[in-house]
């Protein structure tokens, strides 16, 4: 007992280091809320009104956010995202690409899937809610900027190199968020951010563990899309834990959370 006694005094555990030992394990406690607690907000949201029932029966029906397409003669992109099917739309969303040039009367839908080919074309109504969930818009281009930017584009889809069966990976990626990421990688004009939920955005296309950021406004480090940081004007300030994203953004007043979103000006009218 003495012997105990004397070990805790000596042991640093003692009430002459609490003030230099409680502000670290508060920080812990403080971060870990960050991380967990949006995650129960959205399992609770799931669990008492978001659940969307029979994947196979659930509602692809457009959302209303197009005009109709023989209607509307400028070219066009969009990029939508919507919360992905069963349990995984606590934590994250599926995103894909619309385009459509100049005088065709007809749009075209872009998805990474994980089932049959991975890239599928017009598999689905092209604002069509994603398996009853209504999606959101990440980017809006129309007009001569659209026309300029639809190239490049299509470029990033013809050489996607996670094209094969098998290439879909639901976590870390690739996925479909790494898909379209990559689309938007190669156009910096577009100024684009896939939301915060859209795990597999920092799976690295290319491969590099650092680099200027998508938009070439700031740097990001990237450890094969389970851990990461990006620092810029266009993405804000971004840590990526497993996936899963913890941020501020500046530009756009928000702040990102992961399973929940952000939090914050929208993110494309």
């Amino acid at each position: 007992m003495v012997l105990g006694f004397f070990l805790w005094r000596h042991s640093g555990w003692n009430r002459t280091c609490t003030p230099i030992e409680l502000p670290s394990v508060k920080y812990v406690i403080v971060f870990l809320l960050i991380i967990i607690g949006p995650v129960v907000i959205s399992a609770a949201n799931y669990r008492l009104g978001e659940r969307r029932g029979n994947w196979q029966t659930a509602d692809r029906s457009s959302a209303g956010l197009l005009p109709n397409a023989s209607e509307h003669p400028d070219a066009l992109i969009r990029v939508y995202a919507a919360r992905t099917v069963r349990w995984r739309g606590i934590f994250a969303v599926h995103s894909w690409i619309i385009v459509k040039e100049r005088g065709t009367p007809h749009y075209t839908r872009y998805d990474y899937t994980a089932w049959g080919e991975p890239i599928r074309m017009d598999g689905f109504t092209p604002d069509g809610r994603w398996f009853g969930a209504l999606p959101e818009t990440v980017v809006s281009v129309d007009g001569e900027d659209a026309e300029r930017l639809i190239p490049k584009i299509r470029s990033v889809i013809e050489t996607y190199k996670f094209r094969a069966y098998g290439d879909y990976h639901p976590w870390p990626g690739p996925n479909s968020n790494t898909f379209v990421q990559a689309a938007l990688d190669a156009v910096p004009e577009l100024n684009a951010v896939l939301p915060p939920t859209a795990i597999g955005k920092d799976y690295p296309y290319h491969g590099e563990w650092y680099g200027p950021t998508p938009s070439r406004t700031g740097i990001f480090l990237n450890l094969a899309g389970y851990l990461g940081l990006k620092v810029g004007w266009v993405e804000g300030i971004e840590l990526n834990l497993l996936g899963g994203v913890i941020g501020i953004d500046l530009r756009r007043p928000a702040i990102k959370l992961p399973a929940v979103g952000r939090l914050g000006v929208q993110l494309s009218p």
